[in-house]
């Protein structure tokens, strides 16, 4: 018989996204799979839907958001007590290619270094273009620079050793999750998979991009609340994931913060001067990049105050 593999879901008010997710996941072609969907604490009638339509799923309600995180923690602390050899964090705003598990399995089993695997991660919107294949890491930019990001489908043959896998698609061994524990609450969303990729590291696994392994991605569906969301986790996590994972760095990333929060005031001054006197247009687009920029410096003060979950 095939491992057993627990497919976790978190929803928060995406109930389309994720019924669609879930469809594709019927006709996936591995025999041995349970899905387990967390909600965390959607307003609208997710529970409902999800207890109506898709009875055979293990739904677990939080009654709150949780974020990335916590959501996904709270699925892989039950299902650690049952007997499963692989546990897959997928978002819930994905369709999943049919052999998806056996090729992700199939180089788990060749690979027995790797212990954190990703997919090929697709465009939604458009099929042959790859949106994801891992990511490696930018000393001279303090970040992760995504690899194969608008190339075509048929780029990358072969597997990939990388330095981070995307969480959109995060296949975990077992071993590894007895070895390292959970993700990290503090981040609530962005950077947590490659704080617990970069935590895998440190125990010898290797992080593993599969290439037969497809996933198409709508790509940031669960920020109801735009970009300015965005902004203000991906800064202050960034942050956070350099405390713990690149302490020896300093001078690069205070120099960064310092220039975020420069170009914060100058947009401010920018937008009192000329707001009067210009068009419609420019006035909600230097309204939408100050609230942007706003988000960051929001981020920022936030890690400083030590102030992590949600808290934007």
């Amino acid at each position: 018989m095939n491992p057993k593999i627990a497919i976790i879901l978190v929803n928060y008010n995406g109930i389309e996204d994720t019924k669609e997710c879930l469809e594709s996941l019927q006709k996936l072609n591995y025999d041995n799979f349970e899905t387990v969907v967390v909600d965390n604490g959607s307003k609208d009638d997710s529970v409902k839907i999800l207890k109506e339509k898709y009875p055979e799923i293990q739904l677990i309600d939080t009654g709150k958001n949780l974020g990335f995180s916590e959501g996904n923690n709270i699925a892989l602390k039950k299902c650690l007590k049952k007997n499963f050899s692989y546990f897959f964090l997928l978002n819930n705003d994905t369709v999943v290619d049919r052999d998806l598990l056996t090729h992700l399995v199939n180089a788990a089993e060749k690979h027995p270094n790797a212990g954190i695997l990703g997919t090929k991660i697709l465009r939604y919107h458009d099929k042959n273009t790859i949106d994801h294949f891992g990511g490696v890491w930018n000393k001279d930019l303090v970040q992760f620079d995504p690899i194969g990001c608008g190339k075509d489908i048929n780029s990358f043959t072969e597997c990939k050793v990388v330095d981070y896998i995307c969480g959109c698609a995060f296949f975990i061994k077992r071993k590894v999750l007895e070895d390292i524990g959970f993700l990290l609450p503090e981040y609530f969303l962005i950077w947590e998979e490659a704080d617990y990729c970069y935590k895998a590291k440190e125990k010898g696994y290797q992080c593993l991009s599969v290439p037969e392994a497809k996933v198409y991605h709508k790509v940031s569906s669960s920020f109801t609340g735009g970009k300015p969301q965005l902004e203000y986790f991906w800064w202050r996590n960034r942050l956070l994931w350099l405390y713990r994972n690149q302490k020896q760095i300093t001078f690069p990333y205070k120099k960064i913060v310092f220039f975020q929060i420069l170009k914060t005031v100058r947009h401010f001054f920018i937008k009192f001067i000329s707001y009067p006197l210009s068009s419609r247009k420019k006035r909600i687009e230097r309204r939408a990049k100050v609230r942007r920029y706003y988000a960051r410096v929001r981020g920022i003060k936030d890690y400083y105050l030590n102030r992590f979950g949600n808290r934007y």
